[in-house]
Protein backbone atom coordinates (compact mmCIF):
# COMPACT_ATOMS: atom_id res chain seq x y z
CA UNK A 1 0.00 0.00 0.00
CA UNK A 2 1.71 3.43 -1.30
CA UNK A 3 1.58 5.65 1.67
CA UNK A 4 -1.19 8.86 2.01
CA UNK A 5 -0.27 11.70 2.51
CA UNK A 6 -2.76 13.32 5.36
CA UNK A 7 -1.08 16.78 6.32
CA UNK A 8 1.50 19.09 6.03
CA UNK A 9 3.48 21.69 6.67
CA UNK A 10 7.17 23.55 6.57
CA UNK A 11 7.91 21.41 9.47
CA UNK A 12 6.87 17.74 9.15
CA UNK A 13 4.73 15.89 6.44
CA UNK A 14 2.26 12.87 7.99
CA UNK A 15 1.29 9.75 6.01
CA UNK A 16 -0.59 6.86 6.81
CA UNK A 17 1.27 3.79 5.32
CA UNK A 18 -1.28 0.76 6.11
CA UNK A 19 -1.69 0.72 9.79
CA UNK A 20 0.82 3.41 10.80
CA UNK A 21 1.10 6.98 10.47
CA UNK A 22 4.50 8.21 10.05
CA UNK A 23 4.98 11.85 10.82
CA UNK A 24 8.29 12.95 8.76
CA UNK A 25 10.16 16.09 10.26
CA UNK A 26 12.38 18.17 8.05
CA UNK A 27 15.65 18.15 7.85
CA UNK A 28 16.85 20.82 9.67
CA UNK A 29 14.02 19.77 12.82
CA UNK A 30 15.38 19.73 15.84
CA UNK A 31 16.01 16.81 16.99
CA UNK A 32 15.18 17.52 21.22
CA UNK A 33 11.71 18.25 19.86
CA UNK A 34 10.83 14.80 17.88
CA UNK A 35 11.92 12.91 21.18
CA UNK A 36 10.04 15.02 23.27
CA UNK A 37 6.75 14.76 21.28
CA UNK A 38 7.60 10.70 21.60
CA UNK A 39 8.00 11.23 25.25
CA UNK A 40 5.23 12.84 26.29
CA UNK A 41 2.91 10.37 23.93
CA UNK A 42 4.53 7.27 25.33
CA UNK A 43 4.00 8.60 28.65
CA UNK A 44 0.10 9.24 28.65
CA UNK A 45 -0.46 6.38 26.06
CA UNK A 46 -0.67 3.64 28.68
CA UNK A 47 -3.06 5.82 31.30
CA UNK A 48 -6.08 4.19 31.90
CA UNK A 49 -9.59 4.97 31.06
CA UNK A 50 -7.92 7.91 27.94
CA UNK A 51 -7.02 6.30 24.29
CA UNK A 52 -3.98 7.67 22.95
CA UNK A 53 -2.50 5.94 19.55
CA UNK A 54 0.79 4.19 20.77
CA UNK A 55 4.17 5.12 19.92
CA UNK A 56 6.24 2.32 17.62
CA UNK A 57 9.20 3.57 16.85
CA UNK A 58 11.32 6.80 16.15
CA UNK A 59 14.09 6.36 13.49
CA UNK A 60 15.85 8.17 10.99
CA UNK A 61 14.79 7.25 6.87
CA UNK A 62 16.65 9.75 4.31
CA UNK A 63 18.13 12.16 6.64
CA UNK A 64 14.75 12.66 7.90
CA UNK A 65 13.41 11.66 11.94
CA UNK A 66 10.30 10.22 11.86
CA UNK A 67 8.28 9.41 14.70
CA UNK A 68 6.07 6.14 13.38
CA UNK A 69 2.68 5.47 15.58
CA UNK A 70 -0.34 3.28 15.40
CA UNK A 71 -3.35 4.24 12.61
CA UNK A 72 -7.08 4.26 14.29
CA UNK A 73 -9.45 4.40 11.71
CA UNK A 74 -12.46 7.00 11.92
CA UNK A 75 -13.36 10.71 11.53
CA UNK A 76 -12.70 13.61 13.35
CA UNK A 77 -14.64 15.01 15.58
CA UNK A 78 -14.38 18.04 14.15
CA UNK A 79 -15.42 16.38 10.37
CA UNK A 80 -18.16 15.14 12.44
CA UNK A 81 -19.58 18.36 13.64
CA UNK A 82 -19.08 19.50 10.18
CA UNK A 83 -20.92 17.03 8.53
CA UNK A 84 -23.99 17.14 10.89
CA UNK A 85 -24.20 20.57 12.11
CA UNK A 86 -27.73 19.84 13.98
CA UNK A 87 -25.75 17.10 16.32
CA UNK A 88 -23.78 20.30 17.17
CA UNK A 89 -24.84 20.10 21.03
CA UNK A 90 -24.34 16.21 21.23
CA UNK A 91 -20.86 16.78 19.82
CA UNK A 92 -20.10 19.20 21.97
CA UNK A 93 -21.00 17.11 24.96
CA UNK A 94 -18.71 14.46 24.00
CA UNK A 95 -15.80 17.25 23.68
CA UNK A 96 -16.51 18.46 27.00
CA UNK A 97 -17.03 14.16 28.69
CA UNK A 98 -13.91 13.71 27.19
CA UNK A 99 -11.71 16.79 28.43
CA UNK A 100 -13.22 15.98 32.17
CA UNK A 101 -12.01 12.39 31.98
CA UNK A 102 -8.36 13.40 31.13
CA UNK A 103 -8.42 16.05 34.08
CA UNK A 104 -9.02 13.26 36.58
CA UNK A 105 -5.44 11.66 35.19
CA UNK A 106 -1.95 12.50 36.29
CA UNK A 107 1.16 12.38 34.64
CA UNK A 108 3.91 13.75 36.91
CA UNK A 109 7.01 13.33 34.84
CA UNK A 110 5.46 16.04 32.47
CA UNK A 111 6.35 19.04 32.29
CA UNK A 112 4.60 21.83 34.97
CA UNK A 113 1.97 24.24 32.75
CA UNK A 114 2.90 27.43 34.64
CA UNK A 115 6.51 26.73 33.72
CA UNK A 116 6.04 26.39 29.63
CA UNK A 117 3.98 29.36 30.09
CA UNK A 118 6.12 31.76 31.76
CA UNK A 119 8.74 30.51 29.06
CA UNK A 120 6.24 31.69 26.50
CA UNK A 121 5.12 34.67 27.71
CA UNK A 122 8.83 35.73 28.50
CA UNK A 123 9.73 34.71 24.91
CA UNK A 124 6.94 37.10 23.34
CA UNK A 125 8.67 40.53 21.80
CA UNK A 126 5.42 42.23 20.08
CA UNK A 127 4.00 43.35 23.62
CA UNK A 128 5.42 45.76 26.07
CA UNK A 129 7.13 45.15 29.50
CA UNK A 130 4.32 46.50 31.53
CA UNK A 131 1.78 43.98 29.86
CA UNK A 132 3.99 41.15 30.16
CA UNK A 133 4.76 41.74 34.06
CA UNK A 134 0.81 42.37 34.44
CA UNK A 135 0.40 38.48 33.01
CA UNK A 136 2.79 37.08 34.58
CA UNK A 137 1.76 38.68 37.77
CA UNK A 138 -1.82 37.45 36.81
CA UNK A 139 0.27 33.79 36.04
CA UNK A 140 1.84 33.17 39.44
CA UNK A 141 -1.52 34.12 41.04
CA UNK A 142 -3.49 31.20 39.74
CA UNK A 143 -4.01 28.17 41.80
CA UNK A 144 -1.94 25.39 41.14
CA UNK A 145 -3.09 21.94 40.10
CA UNK A 146 -0.95 19.39 38.76
CA UNK A 147 -3.79 17.74 36.79
CA UNK A 148 -3.07 16.21 32.92
CA UNK A 149 -3.66 18.82 30.33
CA UNK A 150 -3.73 18.14 26.84
CA UNK A 151 -2.31 21.24 25.39
CA UNK A 152 -4.15 21.47 22.02
CA UNK A 153 -7.67 19.49 23.10
CA UNK A 154 -9.52 20.48 20.25
CA UNK A 155 -12.15 18.42 17.58
CA UNK A 156 -9.63 17.90 15.20
CA UNK A 157 -7.44 16.11 17.38
CA UNK A 158 -10.20 13.37 18.15
CA UNK A 159 -10.52 11.11 16.13
CA UNK A 160 -13.86 8.50 16.98
CA UNK A 161 -14.07 5.38 15.47
CA UNK A 162 -17.58 3.62 13.89
CA UNK A 163 -18.13 2.03 17.33
CA UNK A 164 -17.96 5.50 19.05
CA UNK A 165 -14.85 5.10 20.60
CA UNK A 166 -12.70 8.36 20.96
CA UNK A 167 -9.36 8.74 20.48
CA UNK A 168 -7.13 11.79 21.44
CA UNK A 169 -4.11 12.64 19.14
CA UNK A 170 -0.83 15.17 19.12
CA UNK A 171 0.25 15.62 22.67
CA UNK A 172 3.12 17.10 21.91
CA UNK A 173 1.70 20.17 24.28
CA UNK A 174 0.67 18.34 27.04
CA UNK A 175 0.90 18.66 30.78
CA UNK A 176 0.36 18.97 34.15
CA UNK A 177 -1.55 22.18 35.42
CA UNK A 178 -4.92 24.14 36.07
CA UNK A 179 -7.44 22.55 34.11
CA UNK A 180 -9.30 25.89 33.43
CA UNK A 181 -6.14 26.72 31.97
CA UNK A 182 -6.91 24.19 29.27
CA UNK A 183 -10.72 25.12 28.63
CA UNK A 184 -9.17 28.42 27.98
CA UNK A 185 -7.16 27.16 25.44
CA UNK A 186 -9.83 25.11 23.91
CA UNK A 187 -12.41 28.34 24.35
CA UNK A 188 -9.92 30.29 22.13
CA UNK A 189 -9.35 27.85 19.95
CA UNK A 190 -13.19 27.27 18.89
CA UNK A 191 -13.40 30.97 19.40
CA UNK A 192 -11.47 31.42 16.40
CA UNK A 193 -13.55 29.23 13.93
CA UNK A 194 -16.76 29.13 15.48
CA UNK A 195 -18.08 30.96 18.01
CA UNK A 196 -21.29 29.27 18.45
CA UNK A 197 -19.40 26.19 19.28
CA UNK A 198 -17.03 28.25 21.51
CA UNK A 199 -19.79 29.79 23.74
CA UNK A 200 -21.83 26.08 23.34
CA UNK A 201 -18.45 24.56 24.79
CA UNK A 202 -17.90 26.94 27.68
CA UNK A 203 -21.49 26.97 29.10
CA UNK A 204 -21.68 23.16 28.93
CA UNK A 205 -17.82 22.92 30.22
CA UNK A 206 -19.12 25.03 33.53
CA UNK A 207 -22.11 23.66 33.67
CA UNK A 208 -20.81 20.34 34.33
CA UNK A 209 -18.12 20.78 36.65
CA UNK A 210 -20.25 23.77 38.65
CA UNK A 211 -17.27 25.93 37.74
CA UNK A 212 -17.95 29.59 37.68
CA UNK A 213 -17.45 31.46 34.02
CA UNK A 214 -15.43 34.21 35.54
CA UNK A 215 -12.82 31.50 36.70
CA UNK A 216 -11.84 30.58 33.72
CA UNK A 217 -12.24 33.85 32.16
CA UNK A 218 -8.79 34.84 33.98
CA UNK A 219 -7.15 32.89 32.17
CA UNK A 220 -7.78 33.78 28.43
CA UNK A 221 -5.28 36.85 28.53
CA UNK A 222 -2.60 34.34 29.60
CA UNK A 223 -3.23 31.57 26.97
CA UNK A 224 -3.82 34.51 24.37
CA UNK A 225 -0.61 35.71 25.13
CA UNK A 226 0.60 32.12 24.80
CA UNK A 227 -1.01 31.62 22.10
CA UNK A 228 0.48 34.73 20.05
CA UNK A 229 3.79 32.90 20.26
CA UNK A 230 3.22 30.45 17.70
CA UNK A 231 2.82 33.49 15.46
CA UNK A 232 -0.30 32.62 13.53
CA UNK A 233 -1.59 35.89 11.10
CA UNK A 234 -5.33 35.11 10.82
CA UNK A 235 -5.34 34.73 14.91
CA UNK A 236 -3.10 37.98 15.60
CA UNK A 237 -6.35 40.35 16.35
CA UNK A 238 -8.15 38.84 18.51
CA UNK A 239 -5.12 37.34 20.60
CA UNK A 240 -4.35 40.71 21.16
CA UNK A 241 -7.55 41.95 21.98
CA UNK A 242 -7.91 39.42 24.85
CA UNK A 243 -4.80 40.60 26.27
CA UNK A 244 -6.75 42.80 28.14
CA UNK A 245 -10.04 40.71 27.80
CA UNK A 246 -10.41 40.09 31.80
CA UNK A 247 -10.83 44.36 32.55
CA UNK A 248 -13.31 44.21 29.80
CA UNK A 249 -16.08 42.10 31.61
Amino acid sequence: MARELLSQSSSKSVYRDGDRILKIFAKDFDKAEVFHEAFINTRVENIEGINVPKILGVFVEDGQWVIEKEYVEGKTLKQLMDENPEKLDEYIGKLVDLQMTVFTKKAPLLQKLKDKITYQINGLNTIDSSTRYELLTRLESMPKHFKLVHGDFRPSNIIVKDDGTMYLIDWVHAAQGNASADVARTYTTLYLYDQNAAEKYYADFCSKTNTDKSYVHKWLPIIAAANLTKKRPEEKEILEKWLNVADLM
